[in-house]
């Protein structure tokens, strides 16, 4: 079946490269399809880009790379030239058909949103359906969050077996609702914020999570069971629990690998697998980065054999 959306190997042809890029794909309650794609190419042959199927949905780019004196095209004809600076965010409505001349080395991410998405946070918020995103064509935005997810989702895709799904869900589910509020006239919510999950709900939740450490259960899967929509769900998680899915998985991973620890017979690598992590260096990388000592270290120092009296 082909690829609907503008992402991964239809981001790539649009761009001329010459692999497929990497993605990391989330999906909506209702199945819509959201993604981010980072795109390099530091020797490209140079001509105007392809063209994208036309269809209600938008690209937000973040520049990873200056790119001076764009040419700039929309509708089929050059619109102006603009130098574009690395880290500004530029809107992009795939309805339109942008396209630019690629003739220098790029670097970007692609964030690729249809509206069904923005539609669906709008309703989950009780907001208005929104118009049109502010997509004027040149016009760059300095945008910090963008920025900060941009940086943390690059992680996951230099990484992608160590990336777990519940990670991609809630770093998508956050860009969407920034996208929408600051671009889309949104507004914050103004009414009393709902509470958390009844128990019945949290055990549930808390059950699914745990018989996968692995991460590969989406947001949409737990939600569903719960029917809940995924924003709803996401927020209320995190208030019954005081951190979103994915930092409740890690938790539980890093408990269960010192519990495996306790058995010497298990090597690192056996307890990072049991564990839930890709590999003993996925493992390694976590368990230091939050525990501060190594796996190795924290073994030895728990399960030191005591002195015998003299």
């Amino acid at each position: 079946m082909a690829q609907a959306g503008a992402y991964g190997q239809r981001l790539g042809q649009f761009l001329r490269l010459r692999d497929t890029p990497p993605a990391l794909i989330t999906r909506t309650l209702r199945s819509a399809e959201l993604a981010v794609t980072e795109t390099r190419d530091d020797n490209p042959v140079p001509g105007l880009s392809g063209s994208l199927t036309a269809e209600d949905a938008f690209l937000v780019s973040l520049k990873l790379h200056d790119y001076p004196d764009c040419e700039l095209w929309e509708g089929g004809k050059c619109l102006m030239k603009r130098d574009i600076p690395a880290g500004a965010t530029y809107l992009y409505d795939l309805k339109r058909d942008p396209r630019y001349v690629i003739d220098k080395p790029f670097h970007s991410l692609f964030f690729y949103l249809p509206r069904s998405a923005l539609t669906d946070f709008a309703e989950q918020t009780g907001s208005p359906r929104i118009g049109e995103l502010t997509c004027e064509i040149g016009t760059g935005h300095d945008d910090g969050v963008i920025r900060h997810v941009g940086a943390l989702l690059r992680e996951g895709l230099r990484r992608p077996d160590e990336t777990n799904q519940l990670f991609i869900d809630h770093m998508m589910l956050a860009l969407t609702a920034h996208v929408t509020r600051t671009y889309g006239g949104i507004q914050h919510p103004t009414g009393p914020t709902r509470g958390g999950l009844a128990a019945w709900q949290i055990n549930r939740a808390c059950e699914k999570l745990e018989s996968d450490l692995s991460g590969k259960i989406s947001l949409k899967q737990i939600a569903a069971e719960l029917d809940l929509s995924v924003g709803h769900f996401s927020r209320a998680f995190r208030i019954s629990t005081g951190m979103p899915p994915h930092q409740w998985l890690l938790q539980q991973r890093l408990k269960v690998a010192k519990q495996l620890m306790a058995a010497r017979d298990l090597s690192l690598s056996e307890i990072a697998i049991s564990a839930g992590f890709a590999n003993q260096s996925h493992f390694t990388r976590v368990f230091s980065a939050v525990v501060g000592v190594s796996p190795a270290a924290w073994r030895r120092e728990m399960y030191r054999p005591a002195r015998s009296e003299s």
